[in-house]
């Protein structure tokens, strides 16, 4: 049992930190926190990601009881092998670390101007509404602690549906229902951690200055690792 802890916590601290490093959700905690006060976004994109993990954690764990072991065994394998080509193929047809970036940035750009134009172009009946609803909230809430509460949460919902479906939440889910589903969460969170603590205190400088190419190739590789390691432990079984 103890083994089996140790072997799903170095397999999930692993697989995190190579597949959310230079991830989509990396930059945007990178550039959320030149925004916003860093320990918001910080504490934001923590508890999203804390979430994700025991969520995923949970399907995976609950898993076997729906499919037979043997199955979702052979699933993970597969996963890894599937997630391992398909990392390998990204990182030989990159053609540029700062694209992705750039893309985040402008992505959060637009968000921001969409928003500020609705707010200009609304009629003035939307406006003394806007002004009656917020002349509530300052009257129970401070506007400093409305400023913190939107940074929160704008680093929550950016990360949280950011992870969604990823591949990384995926794998999580896939590693749950074949290793000790404590040691996931543990290595998933503090590898979530750790990635989070390096963007938003590394910042934009950090987060260009990352090949996401080699990112690539090396999970790639990592997962192919997973993926043979799997293999062989079946055929051990069987």
């Amino acid at each position: 049992m103890g083994f089996s802890l140790f072997e799903g916590f170095t397999k999930s601290l692993a697989m995190t930190i190579v597949s959310e490093i230079g991830d989509n959700t990396f930059f945007a905690a990178a550039i959320l926190a030149m925004r916003h006060p860093r320990r918001l976004v910080l504490s934001g994109c923590l508890v999203a990601l804390i979430v994700m993990t025991v969520l995923s954690v949970l399907v995976g764990w609950a898993a076997p009881n729906l499919i037979p072991r043997k199955w979702t065994h052979h699933i993970t394998t597969l996963l890894f092998f599937g997630f391992g080509i398909w990392s390998l193929w990204e990182g030989f047809t990159e053609e540029g670390d700062a694209e992705e970036l750039a893309e985040v940035e402008a992505k959060l750009d637009a968000d921001l101007k969409a928003n500020t134009g609705a707010t200009k172009n609304g009629s003035k009946v939307d406006d003394d509404l806007k002004k009656q609803r917020r002349q509530i909230l300052t009257h129970f809430f401070s506007p400093i602690f409305l400023k913190r509460a939107y940074a929160f949460l704008q680093a929550f919902s950016i990360t949280f549906f950011g992870e969604w479906g990823d591949r990384s939440q995926i794998a999580t889910i896939g590693l749950a229902a074949d290793e000790n589903p404590y040691g996931v969460v543990l290595g998933g969170i503090i590898g979530q951690a750790l990635c989070t603590i390096a963007a938003v205190l590394g910042g934009k400088s950090l987060a260009s200055q990352i090949s996401e190419k080699m990112v690539a190739l090396c999970g790639g590789i990592l997962f192919l690792v997973f993926g043979v390691q799997s293999l062989l432990s079946t055929a051990r079984e069987s």
